[in-house]
């Protein structure tokens, strides 16, 4: 206890936390002020394990039971309140000691990312979750990436509309000269929403290709339902076998799995799928700073294969290929409101996601929503959102057509209610007595 113990005398200097080791001796750390913060350990090794490696450690003790977060409070408020004040400046004491373990971390980004050979599993290992567990948290229409927040009190269905209307805008999709629908590739195309509303508003025909099979059984049937499946299909194929030409490419959430080494093989690919005078956008989770080695909590029980990649390995990567940069937009705050939505629809539905899986499989899951608040809070992670062209005159000379077309996408488009919601629940059962 004694390496943790000095951590978080060094670490907690704002509020209190008081932590009861596994023999009952009580720790209290910070001035005070405030709400009291109480967590437990359940183990003699507990304290060790976390100390040692604390962004490691304090995921895995929590997600195995040997970290326990005392009522009122729950994993969110910890995991906010000790990574708040790391974010301050103490973040130095989170992160791994020892020279041979921070060279590692160093290396792990480069050589521990989406090899061919491992693509589909490293896919299947998180996508491949049922599609009961992702309707209990995500909105209507199953968009698993960052809302668009106009305002932080909108509802997260209302979030997504706005998220797609934006990127369609971007995409500058409209009919071709003569006529003829444009063709739109969507690479990573998760349960088809972002296919089936660029076919919505303009009539595009539209190849959505992913890795993951039940996003794509899924994804071709929502078409099908929607009278839409000789326009908009979806396949079950790696991007780097697709064949082209498409006059859109969009990427939306997918980016972050394709691995640093395999930059250069992204955009000359996609380079070679667009047509001369097309437009892609790729949205991804993005470092605000310099390109380094991604949470290993994450990289092991979340994404394995993952690179969060800094916009100086993207645009590099697209000079190398030829790419010309037409917009890029930074948002900073969007997904940790998303995610905060993401962890509330969590909770209500813990006992339906302990039925699916288990206790520690749900708490596993908090932690990595929380995990990735925090971050986009103020933890250096932000959205990118870059739009390259081939050729500089595919796209206007100024922004305003964005703005402009996003709002007229946003007002056609009515937020619907989240079909899960406790409250709408209780009125349907109200009216029907």
């Amino acid at each position: 206890m004694w390496l943790l113990d000095k951590m978080l005398r060094q670490l907690i200097r704002e509020g209190r936390l008081v932590l009861t080791d596994h023999d009952g001796k009580v720790y209290e750390y910070g001035p005070g002020g405030g709400d009291t913060i109480a967590v437990r350990l359940t183990d003699k090794g507990a304290a060790m394990h976390i100390a040692k490696n604390p962004r490691m450690g304090a995921g895995e003790a929590y997600t195995d039971g040997r970290l326990v977060i005392e009522a009122p409070h729950d994993v969110r408020d910890f995991v906010l309140f000790v990574m708040g004040q790391a974010n301050r400046g103490n973040t130095g004491k989170l992160k791994p000691k020892g020279a041979l373990r921070k060279a590692f971390g160093k290396l792990a980004y480069k050589w521990e990312q989406n090899r061919r050979d491992r693509a589909s599993a490293n896919v299947v290992h998180h996508y491949g979750l049922t599609r009961e567990f992702y309707e209990l948290f995500l909105d209507e229409d199953r968009q698993y990436s960052m809302g668009f927040f106009r305002d932080p009190s909108d509802s997260l269905e209302r979030a997504q509309i706005d998220k797609k209307a934006l990127i369609a805008a971007k995409l500058r999709l409209q009919p071709k000269p003569d006529g003829t629908p444009q063709r739109v590739l969507d690479i990573g195309c998760g349960w088809g929403g972002m296919g089936l509303f660029y076919n919505k508003h303009y009539g595009c025909e539209v190849l959505g290709v992913s890795l993951a099979p039940d996003q794509v059984k899924f994804a071709n049937e929502r078409a099908e339902a929607l009278g839409a499946a000789d326009k908009v299909k979806f396949q079950l194929i790696d991007y780097r076998d697709v064949q082209g030409p498409f006059d859109r490419i969009s990427s939306v959430g997918m980016f972050e799995h394709v691995g640093a080494r395999h930059y250069d093989e992204y955009f000359a690919k996609t380079s070679d799928l667009l047509a001369d005078d097309g437009v892609m956008l790729t949205h991804t989770i993005g470092r605000k700073g310099a390109p380094g080695g991604d949470d290993p909590w994450s990289r092991k029980y979340i994404f394995p294969g993952h690179h969060i990649p800094a916009m100086s390995e993207m645009v590099g990567a697209m000079e190398r290929t030829r790419w010309e940069v037409a917009d890029v937009e930074v948002l900073r705050y969007h997904y940790a409101h998303t995610l905060a939505e993401w962890y509330r629809r969590v909770k209500l539905h813990e006992k339906e996601i302990v039925a699916l899986y288990d206790e520690r499989f749900f708490r596993m899951w908090q932690f990595y929503l929380v995990g990735g608040e925090q971050s986009f809070r103020g933890a250096g992670m932000v959205n990118f959102q870059v739009q390259s062209v081939k050729r500089r005159d595919a796209v206007p000379m100024t922004r305003d057509y964005i703005i402009h077309e996003a709002a007229r996408l946003s007002a056609l488009e009515e937020a619907p209610e989240w079909h899960l919601d406790p409250k709408l629940r209780a009125d349907s059962m109200e009216a029907a007595e």
